[in-house]
């Protein structure tokens, strides 16, 4: 299964993360398969940033976010804008058929 999840970066008790695509098999800073942002909780206020079609894309292909980075997107609008695209896909696809 592919996650949606932070990676540590930073010094010792200064962390900082990027938000990583990842399978949820490798350790929590060990391989993954694309950086789609980061997230800096030491600044006020926090530091969040995302490539959002990456984001919405790899929803759509079924990876899965954890709890922390599902708050982030939640708080972002990133969550919102792909439901907002699944209805949208979902209304194009059973207009033909009607």
């Amino acid at each position: 299964m592919v996650k949606i999840r932070l990676r540590r970066t930073g010094s010792k008790k200064k962390p900082t993360y990027r938000v990583v695509v990842a399978d949820s098999r490798s350790p929590r800073d060990g391989r993954f398969v694309e950086i789609i942002g980061y997230y800096n909780p030491r600044t006020e206020p926090t530091t969040f940033n995302i490539q959002e079609d990456r984001a919405i894309y790899w929803l759509s292909v079924g990876a899965q976010p954890t709890d922390v980075v599902q708050k982030l997107l939640k708080n972002s609008g990133t969550m919102e804008r792909f439901t907002q695209a699944k209805a949208q896909a979902k209304e194009a696809t059973a207009a033909p058929a009607a």
